[in-house]
């Protein structure tokens, strides 16, 4: 098929190698420039490189919506679209203008987890399966009919970085496969059930700060997502940042106030968590390995060489 790809950083890397080693041809790549949000730093392979690298013709935008990309759209004459971890809305004129529409590659199982950071939000909701849906594209941000979903389990222990190589493993796969769905003249997409849609923000800095009121289950669960190179959970103990690097839960309850540094259970120091810890009925969160502000990297015990004290939300 002739394809016009819409994609960035490392997602629309991979999608973007798949049409080619399948020997579809690309007319025409949209990319974004770089960017210095922190989530885009990470997994940022260059779509832009690759592309030259073949002699692709490639335009770097961050809102599709001006008179030159327009022209080249219908000069490119397309097929289809194809866009995989397009940052902004494509309006109507874009996506609609193919003879196949637009296939949106998007790495979640929607309707579910629709919008940014899907992998990271999963693991923070204790959710036991993530995966990849490619579907067309309409106005709505990823609301559209489903072509093809492709589903990874979630391990107890499983990350982000974990499940980012998983999923990303999807990508080239899931396109070819829609691609051929498409060109095949089916039609009997499945819509999705809007009553089981969510919709998530980009995350922040912010959203990574522990607040030991809450369950250790959820705390652990947050350190899973966050894990290297995400901007990793942190609290504060003695006034400075404290990155946590790995966590579990407990097996046994721990009472107290939440957030004292209280016990050395197994290779880690249990830290008091969660809404009714007073009440010694819950378990805590064993810390296994931090980071401090200079980078340095210790075992739990290593850096907690007394019991005692207690780790904050704020300095």
């Amino acid at each position: 098929m002739r394809v016009v790809m819409f994609g960035y950083q490392t997602w629309g890397h991979r999608t973007l190698a798949a049409l080619l080693e399948a020997g579809h041809e690309v007319a025409l790549v949209v990319t974004h420039p770089p960017s210095d949000h922190a989530y885009e730093r990470i997994w940022d392979d260059s779509v832009e490189e690759l592309a030259r690298q073949h002699d692709l013709p490639v335009l770097l935008r961050t809102q599709p919506d001006d008179e030159e990309l327009m022209s080249r759209l219908k000069e490119a004459d397309p097929d289809v679209i194809v866009a995989t971890n397009w940052r902004t809305w494509i309006p109507p004129q874009v996506f609609e203008l193919p003879r196949y529409g637009t296939l949106n590659v998007h790495d979640s199982l929607l309707p579910a987890y629709a919008g940014f950071a899907p992998i990271n939000w999963a693991i923070i909701n204790g959710e036991t399966e993530v995966g990849v849906t490619a579907h067309l594209m309409d106005a709505e941000l990823d609301a559209g009919d489903i072509v093809a979903q492709m589903s990874v389990p979630v391990g107890p222990r499983d990350t982000a970085t974990d499940l980012f190589h998983r999923t990303l493993a999807l990508f080239g796969p899931i396109t070819i496969e829609g691609l051929e769905r498409l060109a095949s003249g089916r039609t009997d997409w499945t819509p999705q059930d809007r009553s089981r849609a969510s919709f998530f923000h980009k995350r922040s800095i912010e959203d990574s700060r522990i607040d030991w009121t809450r369950p250790a289950r959820e705390i652990a669960d947050l350190v899973r997502a966050q894990s290297d190179p995400y901007p990793n959970a942190f609290t504060h103990h003695r006034g400075r940042v404290l990155r946590i690097l790995s966590a579990r839960v407990s097996e046994r309850p721990y009472g107290g106030t939440p957030g004292r540094i209280f016990f050395r259970e197994g290779d880690g120091v249990v830290i008091v968590a969660g809404p009714r810890a007073r009440t010694g009925r819950e378990p805590g969160l064993v810390v296994e390995r931090v980071r401090t502000e200079d980078g340095r990297e210790y075992a739990a015990q290593e850096y907690f060489r007394t019991m005692g004290g207690y780790l904050t939300a704020a300095p």
